[in-house]
């Protein structure tokens, strides 16, 4: 989705791409959530990149990622390690599974960091790809005061 410094119509910005219009283009930029992954979990620092792809929708953004495996794979075991992880796991807080047919929309004002998309996951081999969607606001307001609970709460 595009962000407030995303122009709505064609106008000047030092980013010529960031210069068209939100509602009427797909625009590549650059994202900072792939650094951020490595802040978050330190194994993963430096290991992968990222980019972003604004999109004419005001709210609600998709992650798209492509890695290899350690092994060999299917699109059922994938699925069933997020499924655990998302009912067993610390990450069941912030780690939802969707295996509807869902677009953007269906995911404004939800309170996960991550909706795992299981129809979406594809695997060759070692190779796989797995989306999840997220809320782009939202999401991230949850987290602050799920923070702001913990702080509250800490002796």
């Amino acid at each position: 989705s595009y962000t407030n410094d995303q122009r709505l119509s064609d106008v000047y910005h030092t980013d010529l791409r960031r210069a068209r219009a939100a509602a009427m283009s797909m625009i590549p930029t650059q994202t900072g959530a792939a650094a951020a992954v490595g802040l978050v979990v330190p194994e993963l620092q430096g290991k992968f990149d990222g980019l972003a792809v604004r999109v004419p929708t005001i709210n609600v953004s998709l992650v798209d990622l492509t890695f290899l495996a350690a092994r060999d794979t299917t699109v059922e075991e994938v699925n069933a390690i997020i499924t655990r992880a998302s009912l067993q796991s610390p990450m069941s807080e912030v780690l939802a599974i969707n295996e509807e047919p869902l677009v953007s929309i269906d995911f404004n004002h939800n309170p996960f960091s991550s909706n795992f998309d299981a129809t979406q996951t594809r695997v060759k081999g070692r190779l796989v790809k797995v989306m999840s969607w997220y809320d782009n606001e939202w999401g991230f307001s949850n987290r602050m005061l799920d923070n702001a609970v913990a702080l509250m709460n800490a002796k």
